[in-house]
């Protein structure tokens, strides 16, 4: 982990109390503090949160890119910087390892009575964490630029190649896709969800010995490759917050994204219609003849800090089952902002990709102790050999090299 950073760059931190309208959460008392990701879905439902706010009860939020590597730091402190930190199925994993989140059994006996089955993360027989919502990485086109080229949409990330290449030789755009491939954890994932898409296992059978460097991985490598050739040559500072702008631009006519953004680029705000009426979900890409697709299915969810009070524990548990509420589900626009797990959702455009890619047999990301390791390991090594400055096979071996170094480090090797 990176040494933690209490103001990250790109963090947005804010403290309220006693918000001019505030919610009736039945909350008495306490403090509030939510560490999570910076994309609208999460706004939404932080906010709706941020309702639970009086003149009893203090509420501060901090919506960062970096909130993986500032969480295990925040919530070692005793008492945690943060009583919340929203996670998914990788970030989860860290809190857990360290026990700096607690069960969450009692507060969902006591409070949690309208929680659905599938929003209950169960660990070893404990609840851990509270799931709102489902995501995926998937395709997102252009159809009018695909009409103007003569061409249907893709099915594999072969059709992808050649539809950028015809986008590019017809004139219609210089630089047609792009993928989130910033050096960090995102590039790490675009790794993730081709070795998938190629059929392969992360580790041996029964072990966290690695098991990248083989054929599989080589071939993962080198689509990757491929397809940033089609981006923009900075394509290893794209992330979401990158890339969707320049999607409303209409710089962009194929990109691969999470699911959980497709109701910023179908809105009215930032673009223009000829870009929003030509914007199309679809559904994770095979590659190589496979069946399954090149993505990974995930959820994102809150869990409780194990190092505050229990005050303070059932007040944040409180106020996030009010920004999970139907009634936030059904605010504005929010219902498109992702696929929520609420009774209140009625599934629109935006999340077609996300039901097509799980609908394939789309695997989960996988939640494995180890997992963290292995994919820090991909992102750090991944970019020499997209700039093309190594080759595959070293690359694969500098991988499984780094993770077996950090995997003794952390006792999971020996």
């Amino acid at each position: 982990m990176n040494k933690m950073k209490t103001l990250a760059a790109g963090a947005a931190i804010t403290i309220g109390v006693a918000t001019a309208a505030h919610a009736d959460c039945g909350i008495a008392g306490g403090n509030v503090s939510v560490l999570a990701n910076d994309f609208p879905a999460l706004h939404a439902v932080v906010g709706k949160a941020e309702e639970c706010a009086s003149s009893t009860v203090t509420f501060s939020k901090n919506h960062t890119t970096e909130h993986r590597d500032i969480q295990v730091a925040a919530m070692t402190a005793n008492p945690s910087e943060y009583t919340t930190a929203i996670v998914a199925n990788s970030s989860v994993v860290p809190l857990l390892n360290g026990g700096l989140i607690r069960p969450l059994d009692d507060l969902v006996t006591k409070h949690g009575q309208d929680l659905k089955k599938n929003q209950l993360i169960t660990i070893d027989g404990k609840i851990m964490a509270i799931a709102f919502m489902a995501n995926a990485q998937h395709l997102v086109v252009r159809k009018d630029i695909l009409d103007e080229v003569g061409l249907d949409i893709p099915e594999t990330y072969e059709d992808v190649l050649a539809a950028a290449e015809a986008i590019e030789a017809a004139g219609v755009m210089e630089h047609p896709f792009a993928m989130l491939t910033m050096s960090d954890w995102n590039l790490g994932e675009e790794f993730v969800n081709m070795y998938l898409g190629h059929g392969g296992e992360f580790f041996k059978p029964g072990t966290a010995e690695p098991a990248v460097n083989n054929e599989k991985g080589i071939a993962t490598l080198n689509m990757l490759k491929a397809l940033v050739e089609y981006s923009n040559p900075d394509f290893l500072t794209y992330n979401t917050g990158v890339v969707a702008p320049i999607w409303e631009s209409g710089n962009l006519a194929m990109a691969q994204m999470w699911g959980s953004s497709m109701g910023q680029l179908l809105d009215n705000e930032g673009s223009s219609a000829e870009v929003v009426s030509g914007t199309l979900p679809v559904g994770a890409m095979t590659v190589a003849g496979g069946t399954t697709p090149a993505s990974s299915l995930w959820w994102d969810g809150f869990t409780i800090a194990a190092n505050i009070s229990d005050e303070d524990a059932e007040a944040t548990f409180l106020a996030m089952l009010n920004g999970i509420s139907n009634e936030m589900v059904m605010e504005g626009d929010n219902n498109d902002r992702a696929v929520w797990l609420m009774d209140a959702y009625k599934p629109g455009i935006a999340a077609a990709g996300i039901a097509a890619t799980a609908a394939a047999g789309a695997e989960p990301y996988p939640m494995l102790p180890y997992m963290g390791l292995l994919h820090g390991a991909f992102f750090a090594e991944l970019p020499d050999f997209l700039q093309g400055n190594e080759s595959a096979e070293q690359t694969l071996a500098d991988i499984e090299a780094a993770y077996i170094t950090s995997a003794k480090e952390k006792g999971f090797l020996q």
